[in-house]
């Protein structure tokens, strides 16, 4: 059995989530945009998704403490 090497956006991916996850946020529909999926495109988009009011004033505010 081969081992299976996360690709560059199955890295960004991770650490996006991650990075969230530490503030305490969830974007439920992260992942790849379909269009451009790798297999299809020459480069990939993250699809950030919707979410709730509440989920996007902690990321505006996770944003603006980073500034700091």
């Amino acid at each position: 059995m081969t081992e299976h090497r996360p690709s560059a956006v199955e890295l960004a991916l991770r650490e996006l989530r991650e990075a969230l996850a530490a503030r305490g946020i969830t974007l439920p529909s992260l992942g790849l945009d379909a269009v451009t999926a790798p297999d299809v495109c020459t480069y990939t988009l993250v699809e950030l998704g919707r979410c709730n009011v509440e989920t996007a004033r902690r990321l505006a505010a996770a944003l603006r403490e980073g500034l700091r």
